[in-house]
């Protein structure tokens, strides 16, 4: 069995990339804001760590412990990040590249409220609804509604831009 530090290294090298992407979700594409987010919500990880009980997958527990350092990182600086929006929606896109098409998509994303936000970046990442069921703490067929509902907003969203 592995210690806490080598479990922690392969957790850190296995779900690395799926946490960044969560946060870089939660700050409408900011790569700095994201990696220090990622930085937070893996040294809540490595904190946690003696508390995992396997009541879920290591996935599922590392999800839910970067959903919450999300939530707490908006709620802290909640004014900070309604100036934010009001400035990204002040930017003219001139170009359409595929970078700029994500950062339209995250900036979209960000206009969404918490839960919405954090469901649609699970299923951006392809986990299976029973999973992020899990993690949100509803029914399966709750979740599908409300992933129908997302989506459609996401669309107005973008049409309106």
């Amino acid at each position: 069995m592995p210690n806490n530090h080598q479990l922690f290294e392969s957790l850190h090298a296995d779900y690395y990339p799926m946490v960044y992407q969560m946060c870089k979700g939660f700050v409408k594409g900011d790569e700095d804001q994201a990696s220090d987010l990622t930085q937070k919500a893996l040294i809540n990880t490595w904190r946690s760590l003696s508390k995992f009980k396997g009541a879920s997958s290591y996935k599922t527990w590392i999800y839910r412990i970067t959903v919450n350092t999300c939530l707490k990182y908006l709620r802290d600086n909640k004014s900070r990040n309604q100036t934010t929006i009001d400035e990204d929606i002040q930017i003219p896109d001139t170009e359409t590249s595929q970078n700029e098409t994500h950062q339209e998509l995250y900036q979209a994303i960000g206009k969404l409220g918490e839960v919405d936000r954090l469901i649609i970046m699970m299923v951006l990442d392809e986990l299976e609804y029973e999973e992020i069921a899990s993690v949100i703490g509803i029914s399966e067929s709750n979740l599908r509604v409300k992933i129908h509902r997302i989506k459609k907003k996401l669309k107005t969203i973008l049409s309106n831009e």
